[in-house]
């Protein structure tokens, strides 16, 4: 049984390649498998109005930035890959053979420009996906979509922080994938240690960090 621990590192690296390369390198001391960004445009996503513009706007990952994380961490033997919001993006991360996709909770409900076209680019590569609903969405559609890749479901409430009480173990347990939003580890560590005792074939966990 294999459980794969991936950061989340999303726009904590603030638009800064040094600082995102130092987020990489603690992760990696940490003992996750992975680190996970996040590839958007922000007039597809945010009006510019929105109250944290300036940090979205500055946190946008560009191609040569993303070239130079993926390098980065393949130097420290630490798996790169995104969330990605924009199906030329999809087109780059291939180029830089990336091992698989994030599909984000707000992806699923397919009501950002481009979201379905890009859903579609990241099912032709036919690499594995990892999927959160938290937002809701339509799941059959989703599976259908990515009937050829490998698919790992996260559980996952879209609440930034999520406090520990509002999780649902019951329903957890029905995922193979954790996408934690609480402070601090001890929800993921009590997921992974429910999940063995079912002896799944995989366990996927998704970390916030700072």
């Amino acid at each position: 049984m294999k459980t794969t621990v991936v950061a989340e590192i999303g726009s904590n690296w603030e638009g800064n390649i040094i600082k995102a390369k130092k987020i990489i390198r603690e992760c990696k001391k940490s003992g996750a498998d992975a680190v996970k960004f996040q590839m958007w445009r922000a007039n597809d996503l945010y009006d510019a109005k929105h109250s944290s513009w300036k940090v979205i706007k500055k946190s946008e990952l560009t191609f040569n930035q993303a070239s130079i994380m993926k390098k980065f961490a393949d130097k420290i033997k630490i798996d790169f890959f995104c969330s990605v919001f924009f199906p030329e993006a999809v087109d780059f991360l291939e180029s830089i053979n990336v091992k698989r996709y994030k599909i984000a909770s707000r992806t699923c409900l397919l009501k950002d420009p481009f979201a379905l076209e890009t859903l579609k680019k990241k099912a032709s590569t036919k690499k594995p996906v990892i999927i959160s609903m938290g937002m809701g969405g339509n799941k059959k559609k989703i599976l259908k979509m990515f009937s050829k890749n490998n698919k790992t479901f996260c559980y996952c409430i879209s609440e930034y922080p999520l406090e520990f009480k509002k999780i649902d173990w019951a329903m957890a347990l029905q995922y193979d994938g954790f996408s934690d939003h609480t402070m601090g580890i001890v929800a993921p560590i009590i997921f992974a240690i429910l999940k063995k005792i079912k002896n799944p074939k995989k366990i996927y966990i998704e970390k916030h960090v700072k």
